[in-house]
């Protein structure tokens, strides 16, 4: 593989973090760009070089953009419930925000995006698992509308300018160093409840099947594109479904004991089933999964046990 210079938007966050630290690693140079909205200045592996600019600021970013040649896009707002709440500035950050990103890409002459999207694209599911060349569905919340849109404006970047464009639909991303606030994904909150032995909030009675991805896993899926050219989308999962209460029960099993499942009952806009069929990534990239649900929870958990502990 040819070293690269490489900008990483939202890389002080829960993932982008460790794609830097892994470009690093590669003998990458890695350029960090992050708002700390929702980031770390901590997250950001100090070999990266940083600067803290929102999106928003075309200026800004097309000062640090000239000599990149590639562009991997983390930063967005990710709460589905705050986007019910707050439509405008989801819609201002993560779609206003990508096309100003695409332009200083454009006027800087930097034409290779690495987009990170999210199964939430395919809306109301019509079968599993479910493959990239499903429709998108209707869209439940203003999150899932935002990321079609940035979809859109890549593609469109590709057809008008000749982008090189990969997009990666996320399943459902977890692991060490997820320390969302306030966190809304299912795994830590169960991990961090059993270990505070305080009641995990459960929806559904954990009857929704989900596709976890390991987040070491998800990381290796954004280096493999680098040297992509075109425009390909692809689906990142482990094409293994699990039920919630399933998670909740292994995680009661690595611990040892159990604590008390408050029922939350039902809620808007959850799909009962969300399963890739991660087929055509591994045949064009030969990424597959590594890490099984049991292993990621050990570790995630463990995680988790080491900073309750040290404090």
């Amino acid at each position: 593989m040819n070293f690269m210079k490489i900008l990483v938007t939202g890389g002080a966050g829960f993932i982008g973090s460790r794609i830097s630290k892994l470009l690093i690693n590669q003998q990458h140079q890695v350029t960090v760009v992050d708002n700390l909205s929702h980031g770390s200045k901590d997250s950001v592996d100090p070999r990266a070089a940083f600067y803290q600019i929102d999106l928003l600021d075309q200026s800004k970013l097309e000062r640090v953009m000239p000599g990149h040649e590639a562009v991997i896009h983390m930063a967005s707002f990710i709460e589905v419930g705050e986007s019910v709440k707050k439509p405008v500035e989801f819609s201002e950050n993560n779609i206003v925000g990508t096309v100003k990103l695409l332009e200083a890409m454009k006027n800087s002459g930097v034409k290779k995006i690495i987009f990170s999207s999210s199964a939430c694209v395919y809306g109301k599911v019509q079968k599993n698992p479910i493959s990239e060349t499903d429709p998108l569905g209707e869209q439940e919340n203003p999150y899932g509308l935002t990321k079609v849109s940035m979809e859109q404006f890549c593609q469109l970047y590709h057809n008008l300018f000749g982008f090189d464009v990969t997009i990666l639909r996320y399943f459902n991303p977890y692991g060490p160093g997820e320390l969302h606030n306030p966190e809304t994904h299912a795994i830590p909150n169960f991990i961090n409840s059993a270990l505070n032995k305080t009641p995990i909030p459960l929806y559904w009675k954990g009857e929704q099947i989900r596709d976890f991805i390991y987040i070491d896993d998800l990381t290796n899926a954004h280096i493999l594109p680098l040297n992509q050219s075109g425009l390909h989308i692809y689906n990142v999962g482990t094409q293994t479904g699990s039920k919630v209460i399933d998670v909740v029960r292994k995680i009661f099993t690595i611990l040892g004991y159990e604590v008390e499942i408050e029922d939350k009952g039902e809620r808007k806009g959850d799909v009962s089933k969300l399963v890739a069929s991660s087929q055509k990534i591994t045949a064009e990239l030969g990424w597959t999964a590594q890490v099984g649900l049991d292993e990621g929870l050990e570790k995630t958990i463990a995680f988790f046990h080491s900073r309750l502990s040290s404090t």
